[in-house]
């Protein structure tokens, strides 16, 4: 059995986007295409409604792009131990009213056991100190915490 990636939507945004013109943001979306193409076929990868969501956001010919990358990966549910966990995240990691589908993010790849959360959100996710604050909570809660990575840390080797 393959180990499971919970795909954040900064991810697919980095992949389906055009060049951009700001070398860091470049870099990465270069890394991500090549994690995509060479890397992501060795995983279960799923997503969620929160995913699609964000994807659906802004200019509709970046939607399009987005949402046709989406088009084959499985959807985890949004069930209420992830909506009790969402609100448990937001509040504990302090997250911001705006970002409140970060702590949506989390909560889904936790309570469903995924193996990787993988993202480029360095801010709310992919973050040592909201990483080492998620895993003390989850334990409290008896709940997984996932290896939350961007996919140049999953590139294999």
């Amino acid at each position: 059995m393959k180990e499971s990636i919970y795909l954040e939507t900064s991810v697919v945004s980095y992949y389906s986007s055009r060049p951009s013109r700001d070398i860091i943001v470049l870099a990465h979306q270069e890394i991500t295409r090549e994690w995509w193409l060479n890397a992501m076929n060795q995983f279960d990868v799923f997503i969620s409604e929160v995913v699609i969501e964000e994807a659906s956001m802004g200019d509709p010919i970046a939607i399009k792009k987005r949402l046709e990358s989406l088009k084959d990966f499985s959807h985890l549910e949004l069930n209420n131990k992830v909506e009790e966990m969402a609100q448990i995240y937001f509040n504990k990691l302090n997250i911001p009213e705006k970002s409140i589908r970060d702590a949506a993010h989390l909560a889904i790849a936790c309570v469903h056991n995924i193996d990787y959360l993988v993202t480029w959100n360095c801010t709310h996710i992919a973050n040592g100190e909201i990483i080492k604050k998620l895993i003390a909570i989850n334990k409290s809660f008896d709940i997984h915490t996932p290896i939350i990575c961007t996919p140049e840390e999953l590139m294999g080797g």
